[in-house]
């Protein structure tokens, strides 16, 4: 049964994407290049989410919040250019590498590169919190970024960060906007790490198709 329009804007987003991940089926590539499948929609309705809290942050990550935006449009525009009968990313990839053109600046290979280490930091950053809500939040973005997007950013990039890192908000902060209004610390909590055990494997299994296709080790220019 669906859930009402008022049930689903008393959810968090925590709790939307559970249920869009608790839905998603990646197929990895085995000895058949033409097995891998990614869909579409489920993809790019998780990459909205985090948009959307990216939104209730406010102007502090206006920049990262314009980036992600602007590679969700970028498949979105080539997802409605080559529709098909069972959306999947993987032959945006498929097209863009054998036209040679996955690797240059404004592929939609390149953006869903970039959306997936987006999510690679999100997921990261949920690891941390679910274990302590109160670790100061400029320590552990700080943290992630390392791990996640630093390797593959260059100077500029890496620059823009560090000034961005400033204006991170409070852990408080956050996670107020992170939890619904009927959530505890515990609650709130718990949900992360069901989040956390649903993003690890749909994330590992999307990296498993990006080094089939040559694009994990692609970095900002």
């Amino acid at each position: 049964m669906k859930s009402s329009k008022r049930e689903m804007e008393k959810k968090s987003e925590i709790s939307c994407v559970i249920e869009e991940l608790s839905m998603v089926v990646i197929i990895k590539p085995c000895e058949n290049h033409e097995d891998a499948h990614i869909p579409t929609k489920p993809f790019l309705s998780i990459c909205y989410l985090v948009l959307q809290v990216l939104d209730k942050i406010g102007p502090t990550m206006a920049v990262l919040r314009q980036d992600v935006y602007q590679n969700i449009k970028s498949l979105e525009l080539m997802h409605e250019s080559n529709p098909t009968a069972n959306p999947n990313l993987v032959e945006i990839l498929k097209l863009e590498a054998r036209e040679g053109n996955a690797k240059k600046r404004s592929s939609c290979s390149k953006a869903f590169v970039w959306l997936t280490r987006t999510l690679d930091f999100t997921s990261s950053l949920l690891q941390i919190l679910s274990k302590d809500l109160e670790k100061k939040m400029e320590n552990v973005v700080e943290e992630c970024y390392d791990v996640t997007l630093k390797p593959w950013h260059g100077w500029i990039s890496s620059t823009a960060f560090r000034v961005a890192l400033k204006l991170v908000p409070e852990s408080k902060t956050l996670i107020n906007l992170l939890k619904s209004e009927d959530e505890d610390h515990d609650m709130l909590k718990q949900k992360m790490q069901i989040l956390v055990s649903l993003l690890v494997p749909f994330l590992e299994d999307i990296h498993c198709v990006l080094r089939l296709y040559n694009l994990d080790k692609l970095k900002s220019t």
